[in-house]
């Protein structure tokens, strides 16, 4: 499902990745650890296609990335890519319903097919009676799982997760851990998970460490 190989990315001076390589299977969790500034999130962002390496290859979903430009990949990535980060990101205005329906809308979907699928990721996440509540009347945990009901909505092949729980309390993350877990053996998604969370990690199908930008056994 993912392919990297020998990818660096610096930032001026400062080499950040320095020839990570890595294959990624459909339908396997897995975790990427390391302490701050080894280099997770810019991995994350890589294999998301949100920023571009100096060197290297990333495949993603038999589809190699490197020569698309920034239209084709920004087109890419909604259909192929969703995203959970710390914060939700949810748009206030909106309801929880649409919010979810954001990415199908920008994917060309018609409202009544947008909304049926996001009825559908909502009643899947225990949110069904949540769908007309706008992100402050929902709790941390809720609005969250509408984050993750979000980066579901174009049926992905990989949804990448930076600090997903990061900003919740122990009850909040153990259930988004759960649902990961639900989601993969329910729908068969595969989930890269950059953490802090020792039992997240653990949780994963495997567990990469990187450190001083490389990925360490």
């Amino acid at each position: 499902m993912i392919l990297a190989e020998n990818i660096h990315k610096s930032y001026g001076s400062l080499q950040v990745l320095k020839g990570i390589g890595l294959e990624i299977k459909k339908a396997e969790v897995v975790s990427v650890v390391g302490a701050s500034g080894a280099g997770k999130t810019t991995l994350l962002h890589i294999l998301g296609t949100l920023d571009r390496y100096d060197q290297g290859r990333v495949v993603i979903d038999n589809q190699d990335v490197s020569g698309l430009n920034d239209k084709q990949l920004s087109a890419f990535r909604n259909r192929h890519i969703g995203f959970v980060f710390q914060f939700h990101h949810l748009l206030p205005e909106f309801t929880a319903l649409e919010n979810v329906c954001i990415p199908s809308f920008i994917s060309g979907a018609g409202r009544s097919e947008a909304e049926r699928r996001a009825r559908m990721l909502l009643e899947t996440l225990g949110l069904s009676e949540r769908a007309d509540h706008k992100p402050s009347e929902l709790s941390g945990g809720e609005q969250q799982r509408v984050a993750v009901a979000r980066a579901l909505i174009n049926d992905p092949a990989v949804v990448l997760a930076d600090e997903p729980s990061g900003n919740l309390d122990s009850n909040s993350s153990e259930e988004l851990h759960r649902l990961f877990f639900e989601l993969r053996d329910r729908l068969q998604q595969t989930f890269v998970i950059v953490t802090h969370n020792q039992s997240l990690a653990a949780l994963a199908d495997r567990k990469l460490t990187i450190h001083d930008g490389r990925i360490g056994l």
